[in-house]
């Protein structure tokens, strides 16, 4: 919406990103709002991923057909590759088992 103040070119009114009580609603907020109405509410920060990193140790493990398909659907609802979803589970379950 533009609004205009007394002697001043017209200007965008800052919308406020409301509060939402679920996922799904933020979701449907967002699908209808654009991200460009709201650059003002958010705040810059420093971001460095490291896509590059290199593995120590190469770990070839064989597994039944039957768990690589299950683990390949699992990465798969989780946006990962394979190796990357075991890597993080033994990671995980090795600092479960030194507590």
């Amino acid at each position: 919406m533009l609004i205009k103040k007394k002697g001043e070119k017209f200007m965008k009114k800052k919308k406020i990103i409301p509060k939402f009580k679920s996922l799904k609603e933020e979701a449907e907020y967002w699908d209808k709002n654009s991200l460009a109405d709201h650059w003002d509410s958010f705040e810059d920060i420093d971001l460095f991923i490291n896509l590059h990193k290199p593995k120590e140790e190469t770990l070839i493990l064989r597994v039944q057909k039957g768990l690589k398909s299950k683990l390949d659907k699992i990465a798969k609802e989780k946006g990962l590759k394979v190796s990357s979803l075991v890597r993080l589970w033994l990671t995980e379950r090795i600092k479960i088992s030194r507590a």
